[in-house]
């Protein structure tokens, strides 16, 4: 994104994710997705009087390990704090949330910006219960609320964000963080992971920050980059024409593309916290946190550098496959069973992911067995088949998981590395192209690229490509 008459964007995210206990935060209520409407309910999610909550020991433990894994200071000491609003889908008018003693404070994860290498510091995470879900009908609006009280971490950054790119880029890594942490699915399809975004702008050069306004419940990477541009391209336009910018909470429009006002933005104090009087301060022990901390599993930095010094991939690849968990494991998997690591992930980084992103929602799954997947890079290895082939056979597979090898035995489809049956094609081709061997002598070398394209189609793809380049340049050249 350009900047517009030289201002400055600048954004802090506030990211809700919901963590995947089977109860919920303060009852034993179910969180399951999907449910019909109102049947995951009771009277202490619903916060009807005499109901008294109960912290779910799960939701503790998640929000430790994120915050581990979020290479955040863990608070010995915290404390719930009532958050009082009115809103249809908060039937008790107040939410349960932290509010100055939160769980997790000073962590950051470290993105790849333009200018390289960029941390993004995390303010703090806090535990708190989700809302309820309004449903929009024509000129209706019903209420369901099975969301009440599922648990919520809530991960606030610093304002350290200065593009759409650099925002997406923190979510995706965010987002594939706690995936592996196993605290969340993050399907933000299933708004298990929400993005607020908080803006504003000033001129380059400028300390202080602009008013800033929040853009509300960002589901997917591509709105969350749009949202920030178009609240940019606003607000550069209310102060270019002498306007000044309203503290406001806005919504994005994915229909139009553009961000509106909803109502006037709250302050802290406008909510009235004070200290949740129904459940006791949270205390925690350095024994309880290292016992989370041991069972944290491999992260994906970790991973990445792991893949790279083990089996030699190049940083693009590593980065790409330690990006989702799913993805990882699959490759993992497939790479137990072949001796040739490097062709297998370029496979499965290049190709398979081209064919996957087509029709792929949030989590890496393919049709392909990494039992399969693994062959088929051997086979490439072994030089069996050639990289062309290797393509054509992957797209077969990924409609119907085929065995590669006996596709090749049965079809023919062995690469051709015998030189003495490639000469006479390289023969023939240069005989129906008798300007090759001119155009060559002029310094024009596409012509001999032409002479192994022909070759390579009367083989159909078939052809050693390395051998075949070198009988043309010989060839050629006489």
């Amino acid at each position: 994104m350009k900047l517009i008459d030289d201002y400055e964007l600048v954004v802090g995210l506030e990211v809700h994710v919901e963590l995947k206990t089977e109860t919920k935060i303060f009852c034993a209520c179910s969180t399951r997705f999907g449910a019909r409407p109102n049947t995951q309910c009771c009277p202490v999610c619903m916060g009807l009087p005499g109901a008294m909550p109960t912290l779910n020991e799960k939701t503790v433990e998640y929000a430790v390990r994120a915050g581990l894994a979020l290479d955040c200071r863990i608070n010995r000491v915290s404390h719930f704090d009532r958050k009082n609003y009115f809103y249809p889908d908060l039937p008790k008018g107040y939410q349960i949330s932290q509010y100055d003693e939160p769980l997790c404070e000073q962590g950051g994860l470290e993105i790849a910006a333009e200018s390289g290498e960029k941390r993004i510091r995390i303010t703090r995470i806090h535990m708190e219960e989700d809302a309820g879900k309004l449903i929009h009908e024509g000129n209706d609006t019903l209420i369901d609320c099975n969301r009440c009280g599922v648990p919520l971490i809530e991960i606030v950054t610093e304002p350290d964000i200065r593009s759409p790119e650099e925002a997406v880029a923190f979510l995706k890594k965010l987002r594939s963080i706690l995936v592996y942490a196993g605290v969340s699915d993050c399907r933000m399809n299933e708004g298990s992971m929400r993005c607020d975004v908080n803006l504003s702008v000033r001129k380059l050069g400028e300390s202080t920050l602009g008013t800033r306004t929040e853009i509300k419940n960002l589901n997917s990477f591509a709105f969350t980059a749009k949202a920030i541009e178009s609240e940019y391209a606003r607000q550069t336009e209310v102060l270019e024409n002498g306007g000044i910018i309203e503290q406001e909470t806005m919504r994005f429009d994915t229909q139009t593309g553009k961000t509106s006002a909803m109502r006037s933005k709250e302050n802290a104090n406008d909510y009235r916290f004070f200290p949740e009087p129904d459940i006791p301060p949270l205390v925690i022990d350095d024994g309880y946190i290292e016992l989370i901390r041991r069972a944290l599993p491999e992260l994906p930095n970790e991973k990445k550098k792991r893949y790279q010094k083990d089996f030699g991939l190049h940083n693009d690849i590593a980065s790409v496959l330690v990006s989702d968990r799913a993805l990882a494991e699959y490759f993992e998997a497939a790479a137990k069973l072949t001796e040739h690591k490097k062709i297998l992930s370029n496979l499965i980084a290049t190709e398979l992911l081209r064919l996957v992103d087509a029709q792929r929602n949030d989590t890496f799954t393919s049709p392909i067995s990494s039992e399969n997947m693994a062959k088929l890079a051997s086979l490439v290895g072994d030089e069996t088949i050639n990289s062309s082939t290797a393509k054509k056979l992957l797209s077969e597979m990924f409609d119907k998981d085929i065995d590669p090898c006996d596709a090749v035995r049965e079809r023919g489809l062995a690469q051709i590395n015998d030189r003495e049956a490639l000469l006479p094609l390289v023969c023939q081709a240069l005989t129906e192209n008798p300007r090759a061997k001119k155009d060559y002598a002029a310094g024009k070398k596409f012509a001999a690229k032409a002479i192994v394209g022909r070759v390579m189609a009367l083989t159909s793809g078939r052809a050693n490509p390395s051998l075949l380049s070198n009988i043309v340049e010989e060839e050629i050249k006489k």
